[in-house]
């Protein structure tokens, strides 16, 4: 009596899990590529391009302005007083220093500046999946990046997502 009593219930679950299996409705995006196919993704590596240039120029030329005296520096070196010896290292010293500086709030500026073009594509394209996936009654959608199976019968959403954007 109890083996039949498990089986009733074991059978119960397996036929409710298959039901509600059925029920669910899978779909993958790969949303890196979504949000690089996106026009404001572009016009934003643009600007972002344009910046890097303008921070090059910049850091080029300081670094020529670095090499020319430290050029003058090891030719006359040798004829320098001591006092003006010491001027010039420490001077080429606080070339160097703020060339480095220089490096370091560029890159820490570039970062932000990415993060502010980014951020608002990327809640569009997050917006526009969830809106697809409420439209078109998924239960789950995954991102190719974040799950290790995805099943043959899974629908990438993704000329979905672009047609919601306007996107060809």
């Amino acid at each position: 009596m109890k083996n039949t009593i498990k089986w009733i219930v074991l059978l119960a679950f397996t036929f409710t899990a298959m039901g509600v299996s059925a029920q669910v409705k899978l779909g993958h995006i790969d949303a890196q590529k979504l949000v690089s196919t996106m026009p404001e993704t572009i016009a934003a590596q643009k600007q972002l391009e344009e910046k890097q240039a303008e921070i090059e120029k910049e850091l080029t030329n300081m670094q020529e302005q670095f090499q020319a005296k430290a050029t003058e520096y090891s030719k006359n070196a040798k004829t320098y007083s001591d006092v003006v010896l010491a001027a010039k290292q420490q001077e080429i010293q606080e070339m160097e220093q703020r060339i480095m500086r220089f490096q370091q709030i560029a890159v820490e500026n570039l970062q932000k500046t990415r993060e502010e073009l980014m951020n608002p594509i990327v809640t569009k394209a997050m917006d526009a999946i969830k809106a697809v996936g409420k439209e078109n009654g998924f239960t789950y959608i995954y991102d190719n990046g974040a799950l290790l199976y995805t099943a043959e019968t899974a629908e990438d959403i993704l000329p979905l997502v672009k047609k919601k954007l306007g996107l060809q």
